[in-house]
């Protein structure tokens, strides 16, 4: 299903979905005005097509012992294709790298990185960050205070 083909009702289920995607399928076709059948039809032809990606909760990383959040910035020595898939190879096998994205310009990866506390932090960052295939450098940015943390996209509806 091309973009261009998200009717009214396919947006708004979008939305509805990605605030909560717990909710039944009763409720959300109630949501945006269809019945049960047709709504959970559209929600299938959304996933098949590549709309939706997946569910998840969204957990409290303090609940879980988490306190501390990261953004390093990575430079390399090479960005030479292989060179950058074996940094990312390396960076996927690391569960403290909640995120991890390519940037234009003289930094080459931001990493969001999650610790219990700054000691971990610091075992990771010399023990599995500075020590990956092809790290130049990283400089790193401790979270004081998130005041908006939202996943997914804008959807127009």
């Amino acid at each position: 299903m091309p973009l261009t083909s998200l009717d009214p009702i396919d947006r708004r289920i979008l939305a509805e979905l990605q605030d909560d995607g717990r909710m039944t399928n009763v409720e959300l076709a109630a949501r945006v005005g269809l019945t049960a059948p047709p709504c959970l039809r559209r929600v299938k032809a959304l996933e098949e097509s590549g709309f939706i990606e997946g569910y998840h909760a969204a957990l409290n990383p303090s609940e879980l012992g988490y306190t501390i959040t990261v953004f390093a910035m990575v430079s390399l020595k090479s960005q030479a294709e292989a060179d950058l898939q074996a940094f990312e190879n390396h960076i996927a096998s690391l569960e403290p790298v909640r995120e991890c994205h390519m940037l234009n310009g003289e930094i080459d990866f931001i990493l969001k990185i999650v610790a219990k506390d700054l000691q971990e932090f610091q075992r990771f960052l010399t023990g599995s960050l500075t020590t990956a295939p092809n790290v130049a450098g990283v400089k790193t940015s401790l979270t004081i205070r998130t005041s908006k943390n939202k996943p997914g996209v804008p959807v127009e509806v």
